[in-house]
């Protein structure tokens, strides 16, 4: 998605900068309004004890739901679509900036996902509470509202 979003973005960049422009608003209303509906959850997702244990589920079923789950989040893309562009030279060989900052997002986000694994074992126990998953959203509603002003007007 990173890849793409570059490949894409540089080549609208040059042709309708304007085009760019809209779809830089649309992706930060849209984070924005997403970081509201996240503000407005009441904490429904709360884990429920004794859910029925652990399901056996393939491995390859799960990388090919996060792929296609990663391939069709517009958040992604508005996010990479906009994020992108700053870092490329037009005037440069466009292959090794691409490679150079698609390993970079890769590694980021390698690292972030296993955070995610790591702290989410041992939050498990405060998502027993829906009043602590709404505070989650909130935290995570508010950060989503301030990137999509960040696109907006940076």
């Amino acid at each position: 998605m990173t890849a793409l979003s570059m490949i894409g973005v540089a080549a609208i960049l040059l042709k309708y900068p304007t085009l760019f422009t809209a779809f830089k608003w649309c992706g930060g209303a849209y984070l924005a309004y997403i970081g509201l509906q996240m503000w407005r959850s009441r904490g429904r997702m709360a884990v429920q004890e004794g859910g029925g244990g652990q399901q056996n589920v393939q491995r390859s079923a799960l990388i090919s739901q996060g792929f296609v789950t990663a391939i069709a989040n517009p958040k992604g893309w508005a996010f990479m679509v906009a994020l992108m562009p700053p870092f490329l030279d037009h005037a440069q060989s466009l292959v090794p900036q691409v490679t150079v900052l698609t390993g970079m997002v890769l590694v980021l986000e390698f690292s972030c996902l296993l955070i995610y694994a790591f702290g989410g074992r041992s939050l498990a126990h405060l998502l027993k509470q829906s009043s602590n998953v709404r505070l989650m959203n909130r935290i995570a509603g508010s950060l989503m509202i301030g990137v999509g002003v960040w696109l907006v007007v940076g």
